[in-house]
């Protein structure tokens, strides 16, 4: 029985120890980044994106009229494909 006990304490002592304190911490640590938002250099990187993206999307406005003077089908064409 004394051996039983032993088997559970020590691996419950060590787990509160060790392990215990440092998912805490992480734990904690992730609900403030959450928290917080995006860093400065996330934000950077976002309007980055969303400027490229704005770029992109006027370009392909731009294709699709060229599209639409030099081949007016050509959106029924790509339908049937």
């Amino acid at each position: 029985m004394e051996g039983v006990v032993v088997a559970f304490f020590v691996p419950v002592v060590v787990f509160l120890i060790v392990v215990a304190p440092i998912w805490i911490v992480l734990h904690y640590k992730s609900k403030a980044n959450v928290v917080n938002g995006l860093s400065s250099g996330e934000r950077v990187e976002l309007d980055e994106m969303i400027e490229v993206a704005n770029k992109m999307a006027a370009r392909i406005e731009t294709l699709e009229s060229i599209l639409d003077v030099e081949s007016p089908e050509w959106r029924e064409k790509q339908s049937e494909a």
